[in-house]
């Protein structure tokens, strides 16, 4: 099969499309004929090893997992012998690694069916961002409705996908954004915007019960100061490449990580994990017409590299998907 693979740490010049096994179905495995991929911050941090921190886990001369990708939507083409929900010619989508494929092995518990109504390259699109902005916002954040919601990076992968779920929550949403991307973050529901090429919103005096960091762009006293004195502050910053960095978004993490023992404020990192289940929330606020994914860019498998540059770059506002 082709896929998009890599076998040093680089920039996109690193990726090829080349023949490579087909995987084989494991017995909890979903072998999906994969229709549509998505693009995430994290493509581009595997690529480039970055930050190199990161490395010690991912391979330190190279990436373990050589072929890129997380999200996709696609048709089932095998199911493992302890898989029940699926049979071959669902449709499906979900997260694993090697996306970038023509096929890919999923673990069942990471594929769900295909939202009613969303074409493959939407459903690609709400997987991975669409599950942190669910975690972020239900999980750590226990948004309730009336709450004052601030979403930083308002107009990213994870960001359109939150501001329409603190919405469908009943929430009061604040959208982060620049200027070009205002009318964008408006048309998902944000309720007031702040552009940052103008204003500083942890210098504005307005306090939220939820400040959702999306761009780990400003320090823990900054994010602190736009809180009310019970709220919560959820990290979940990808950052953008701007030349490599030994720790990266990473730091301010890891502050966090200390700081939540100590701040009078509930402070929280999130690492979000798949799940059907949270696969099956995000399909019925889909269907219901309360998501609506919003794709950038479309990319055939072969640009993916190109696809990945413009992403890494800071240009890109809500998904970029690839299509196989």
């Amino acid at each position: 099969m082709k896929a998009i693979a890599q076998d040093r740490y680089g920039s996109p010049d690193v990726l090829e499309l080349r023949e490579v096994d087909a995987p084989v179905v494991a017995d909890d495995g979903v072998l999906v004929r994969v229709r549509a991929a998505a693009v995430n911050a994290r493509d581009w941090h595997l690529m480039r090893g970055d930050p190199y921190l990161a490395r010690l886990g991912l391979g330190l001369s190279g990436p373990k997992t050589k072929i890129r990708g997380t999200d996709f939507a696609g048709l089932v083409e095998a199911v493992g012998r302890n898989v029940k929900r699926f049979r071959p010619g669902d449709e499906v989508f979900g997260e694993a690694d090697a996306a970038f494929a023509e096929f890919v092995c999923a673990p069942d518990g990471a594929v769900g069916p295909k939202p009613a109504g969303l074409s493959f390259e939407q459903a690609a699109a709400l997987p991975l961002a669409g599950n942190t902005a669910l975690m972020g916002l239900r999980d750590l954040g226990e948004v309730r409705p009336g709450q004052e919601v601030l979403i930083n990076g308002a107009s990213g992968g994870v960001g359109t996908f939150a501001v329409q779920i603190a919405k469908a929550f009943g929430a009061e949403v604040t959208g982060v954004c620049s200027t070009r991307n205002t009318d964008l973050v408006r048309s998902l529901g944000a309720d007031h915007l702040v552009d940052y090429t103008r204003e500083d919103f942890t210098r504005l005096g307005r306090r939220y019960d939820l400040v959702f960091d999306l761009v780990g762009n400003h320090s823990l006293t900054g994010f602190r100061r736009a809180l009310k004195p019970t709220g919560t502050l959820v990290l979940s910053g990808g950052g953008v490449f701007e030349g490599g960095s030994a720790v990266g978004p990473m730091g301010l993490l890891l502050k966090g990580q200390v700081m939540s023992r100590f701040a009078r404020h509930r402070l929280f990192v999130l690492t979000a994990t798949p799940s059907k289940e949270n696969l099956a929330t995000l399909g019925e606020l889909a269907a219901s017409g309360k998501l609506v994914p919003v794709i950038d860019r479309t990319y055939p498998l072969g640009e993916a590299p190109e696809a990945i540059r413009y992403l890494e770059g800071e240009h890109a506002r809500s998904k970029v998907v690839i299509t196989v």
